[in-house]
């Protein structure tokens, strides 16, 4: 989900190609759904390193436009109502939208229910846990609102980890893998080094800026056609 009216700056940090979640969106996925697909870069690279049909979903009308030279179809409208003709899936991408969506846990539900059996779910969301929360409220005494990143001010819906794997589950998914992003801000910062070696430490949800969650739906029942539930 994307404003085209927001700061340069901002504009960067949602419509890239997003490497970190390419690279968890399974080589075998042939029907991406996108929601929040911004100007369509990370469908488009999806599209170029394999034979994949991407779907994105995107709320702002400019984005949308331009999303719609790169991927297959876009809905130009919220990932909080989604048309009934958009077909099946076997991988859904949400990558920095459900914190902008007022009821992401029904959103989620819904979307699982256009997962294929056995599909994936990558989702990327930021970590109110990061240690800027607790300086910030504890010291400064305030909640800060600014263009991007964790405390975005569009945001109307904050995770841990463990917020973060519950969303997942209670949509029907499991999750199979977490990978902290370990940065101060989304460009960068002189101690980024730092954060990484603390990433690697019992510390590590302190002073991770974000999560990407990898989940799956449960495959089929040959027999019964049911989901398998582990």
């Amino acid at each position: 989900m994307t404003d085209s009216t927001r700061p340069a700056g901002a504009l960067a940090a949602y419509t890239g190609e997003r490497p970190e979640v390419q690279a968890l969106v399974p080589r075998s996925a042939r029907h991406v759904l996108d929601l929040g697909c911004a100007t369509g870069a990370l469908g488009a690279a999806l599209k170029s390193r394999q034979d994949v049909e991407v779907v994105g979903v995107e709320i702002d009308p400019a984005h949308a436009r331009a999303a719609a030279s790169r991927v297959d179809r876009v809905v130009a409208g919220s990932a909080a109502e989604l048309p009934p003709d958009l077909g099946r899936f076997d991988c859904v991408i949400a990558a920095d939208v459900l914190e902008h969506l007022a009821d992401p846990w029904a959103v989620l539900r819904g979307v699982a229910d256009l997962l294929e059996p056995g599909g994936t779910a990558v989702v990327s969301l930021p970590n109110v846990r990061f240690f800027e929360t607790f300086w910030q409220l504890g010291v400064r005494g305030r909640w800060p609102r600014r263009d991007h990143g964790i405390f975005d001010a569009s945001h109307l819906r904050w995770f841990t980890l463990r917020d973060a794997r519950e969303l997942l589950e209670q949509a029907g998914m499991t999750v199979e893998e977490a990978h902290p992003m370990i940065r101060i801000r989304p460009g960068g910062s002189r101690f980024d080094r730092l954060f990484r070696w603390l990433g690697r430490t019992p510390l590590r949800e302190l002073f991770a800026f974000q999560w990407l969650l990898v989940a799956r739906r449960a495959p089929q029942d040959p027999a019964s056609g049911a989901d398998l539930i582990p």
